[in-house]
C-alpha cells in the first residue's frame, strides 16, 4: 500500500466537522423554534460529547491499526460484530448521499436564479450523479487531496455561510426588524403554548402527547453523527495518540457552535410558515438580502453552500468505505475488494459504492415525488446507524476489562466508572432514540403510521441481517479454501 502524506490535527478536525455539520439541518432544527434547545441539549450532552470521548479513547488505542469502528468492535467482541458495525455505518452513508446531493442541486438552482429547478427531478438526479462521481475521482487521489478540499470546502461552504446567517440575525435584530420567534401561529402546539388570556408563548420543551411527538429526536440526533467516522485516518497523523483526541474535541466544539447559533438565527429571521426543509437556508438569505437591497448575495451564498455540501460528501466517501477495505483484508469480504490504486485508495469499493448511489439518485428522475421514499430510507438508515453507535459504546466499556493493558494515550476520565457513566449514558440515549425511530414523527407527513412502522421494522431486520449473512458466508468460504490447501495432493 502506498505511503500517505501526514495530515494535521486541524485538517482531521475540519474533515470530521465537515462530516458532522450540514447546513441542510439548520431549518429542521429552526422549525422546532425554542424547543430546539431541548433537542440540541439532548444530542450534544447525551450523544455528541459521549461519542467524541469514547471515540477519542478507542481511536487513540488503535491509532496505529486503522479500521475505525470495525477494529474497535472486533477487538471488543468478534469479527462478525465488527463487520456489522462498519457495514451499518457504510450503508447509512450510501443512502444519505442522494439526499445531500439533492440539497447541493437546490443550492446551485438558487445560485443561477432559477429556484424552480430544485423541484425538477431530471436536473436534481443528473446533478447528483455527476457530482458524486466527480467527488469519487478526487477521493481516488488520496487522503491528502481529500483533506485539502474538504477543509477548504467546509470553511468556505459551511462555516462561512453559517457565520453569515448568524451575523445576519444580529443585524436583523439591531435594525428593529420583526423577530419571527415572537410571531409563531397559535395552532402550532408543538412549539408554542397559549395561556388563559390567549397569549402565545414559545415553548422551551416540546409538547409531548405520545411517542410520535418525540420521534423527531432521532433525526435531530443524527445531525450530530459522524464524529467517529474519520478515525480510519488516525494512522496518517504524525502523533495519532495525542493528535486524534484533540481533533475529535475540536470537531465537536465547532459542530455544537454552528448548529446551535445557526438554527437560532434561521428561527429569528424566517417566519414559521416559510421555514422549508427543502429550500434550506435560501429563504432566510433572501429575506435579509432583499431587505437590504443586496439580493445578488443570495446567488453567491447558493454557490458557497453547494460547495460546502459537496465537501461534506467528499468527507464521508473515504471514511466508511476505507473501513470496508480493512474488513476485506481481514477476510470478511471478497479479495477483489482489497484492491487499491497507487494512492492507496480502495478503488473497487468506491466503484461499487458509486454504482449504488447512481441507482438511488436515479429515483429523482423516474419518480414524480421521491421525498417520501427518501424520508423512509433515511428513517431506516437512522435506526441502523444508531445500532452501530450502541456497538461502539459497548466496545469502549468491554475493552476496559478485556484489554486493560492496552495503551490509551487518551482515556475517558474517571477510570472504569467514568467509562461506564459516559459510555452508558451514550448507549442509553442512542437506545432510546432507536426505539422512537419506529414511530412516525408528528412533525412530518408520512402517510399511514402503521405502514411507516411496518416498513421501518422490516427494513431494519433485513438490512441488519445482511452483514451477518455476508460475514458467515465468507467464513465458510475461507474455511473451504484453507481445507483445500491443507488437503494432501493425490
Amino acid at each position: 500500500m502506498a505511503k500517505q502524506k501526514n495530515i494535521t490535527t486541524t485538517q482531521l478536525a475540519l474533515m470530521t466537522a465537515a462530516a458532522v455539520i450540514s447546513l441542510r439541518g439548520l431549518p429542521m432544527m429552526a422549525q422546532e423554534e425554542l424547543t430546539m434547545f431541548f433537542y440540541i441539549f439532548f444530542a450534544t450532552f447525551l450523544f455528541l460529547i459521549p461519542a467524541a470521548l469514547v471515540g477519542a479513547e478507542l481511536g487513540s488505542a488503535f491509532a496505529d491499526r486503522g479500521g475505525g469502528v470495525y477494529t474497535w468492535v472486533k477487538e471488543a467482541f468478534n469479527r462478525h460484530l465488527g463487520f456489522s458495525a462498519i457495514f451499518l455505518q457504510w450503508i447509512q452513508n450510501v443512502v444519505w448521499y442522494p439526499t445531500v446531493l439533492g440539497f447541493a442541486a437546490a443550492s446551485i438552482a438558487y445560485m443561477i436564479g432559477v429556484p424552480a429547478l430544485a423541484q425538477n427531478g431530471l436536473y436534481v438526479g443528473l446533478f447528483s450523479i455527476a457530482m458524486y462521481w466527480c467527488a469519487t475521482l478526487v477521493t481516488l487521489r488520496g487522503t491528502s487531496a481529500i483533506s485539502g478540499i474538504t477543509s477548504k470546502g467546509f470553511l468556505i461552504g459551511t462555516v462561512l455561510p453559517g457565520i453569515v446567517v448568524i451575523v445576519m440575525a444580529v443585524i436583523w435584530m439591531a435594525g428593529g426588524n420583526e423577530i419571527a420567534l415572537k410571531e409563531i401561529p397559535a395552532t402550532v402546539s408543538q412549539v408554542v403554548n397559549v395561556d388563559a388570556a390567549q397569549h402565545v408563548h414559545p415553548r422551551l420543551f416540546p409538547h409531548i402527547t405520545g411517542m410520535s411527538d418525540i420521534a423527531f429526536l432521532a433525526g435531530i440526533l443524527l445531525l450530530f453523527a459522524g464524529v467517529e467516522v474519520h478515525a480510519v485516518h488516525a494512522p496518517e497523523l504524525k502523533k495519532p495518540q495525542t493528535q486524534f483526541p484533540r481533533a475529535m474535541f475540536l470537531a465537536a466544539l465547532i459542530s455544537f457552535g454552528l448548529f446551535t447559533l445557526g438554527a437560532l438565527a434561521v428561527a429569528i429571521i424566517t417566519p414559521y410558515d416559510q421555514i422549508n426543509l427543502q429550500s434550506g437556508l435560501f429563504t432566510t438569505f433572501q429575506i435579509v438580502f432583499d431587505r437590504y437591497h443586496v439580493g445578488w448575495l443570495s446567488n453567491v451564498m447558493g454557490l458557497l453552500v453547494a460547495f460546502g455540501a459537496l465537501a461534506g460528501v467528499m468527507s464521508w466517501i473515504s471514511g466508511p468505505s476505507r473501513g470496508l477495505l480493512w474488513t476485506a483484508r481481514d477476510g470478511a469480504l471478497p479479495c477483489f475488494l482489497q484492491k487499491t490504486n497507487k494512492n492507496g485508495v480502495q478503488i473497487n469499493i468506491l466503484i461499487i459504492q458509486g454504482c449504488i448511489v447512481t441507482l438511488l439518485s436515479s429515483l429523482y428522475i423516474v419518480m414524480s415525488d421521491v421525498s417520501v421514499a427518501f424520508f423512509l430510507l433515511s428513517a431506516l438508515t437512522v435506526g441502523l446507524y444508531l445500532i452501530m453507535y450502541m456497538m461502539m459504546y459497548a466496545a469502549g466499556i468491554r475493552l476496559r476489562y478485556t484489554q486493560p493493558e492496552l495503551i490509551r494515550s487518551y482515556r475517558v476520565p474517571g477510570g472504569n466508572t467514568g467509562m461506564w457513566l459516559i459510555g452508558g449514558v451514550g448507549f442509553l440515549a442512542v437506545l432510546f432514540s432507536f426505539v422512537v425511530t419506529f414511530f412516525p414523527p408528528s412533525q412530518l407527513p408520512v402517510g399511514s403510521p402503521a405502514m411507516y412502522t411496518w416498513l421501518v421494522v422490516t427494513g431494519t431486520v433485513v438490512f441488519l441481517s445482511i452483514p451477518f449473512i455476508i460475514s458467515f458466508a465468507m467464513d465458510r468460504r475461507n474455511a473451504r479454501k484453507s481445507a483445500a490447501k491443507a488437503a494432501p495432493k493425490a
